[in-house]
């Protein structure tokens, strides 16, 4: 697997440390990184992707319901 460094502050490496409770910011970026993408695909399935909008517009052509 490809490695990139990113250079991070060192105030937000320690906060990112205590919330994935690692001892090692590389660590502790890395399982954020990971649960991040996890929860965007999650949601992506639960919603649908951006091309299922065609589901949301509104029918125009269909006859409204008559009520009463």
């Amino acid at each position: 697997m490809a490695q990139v460094t990113v250079t991070l502050d060192a105030n937000l490496a320690i906060d990112v440390m205590m919330l994935a409770g690692t001892k090692n910011p590389q660590d502790a970026v890395e399982l954020v990184l990971r649960d991040y993408l996890a929860r965007g695909r999650r949601t992506e399935t639960r919603t649908g992707e951006g091309a299922d909008g065609h589901r949301l517009t509104v029918d125009r052509d269909r006859p409204t319901a008559q009520e009463g």
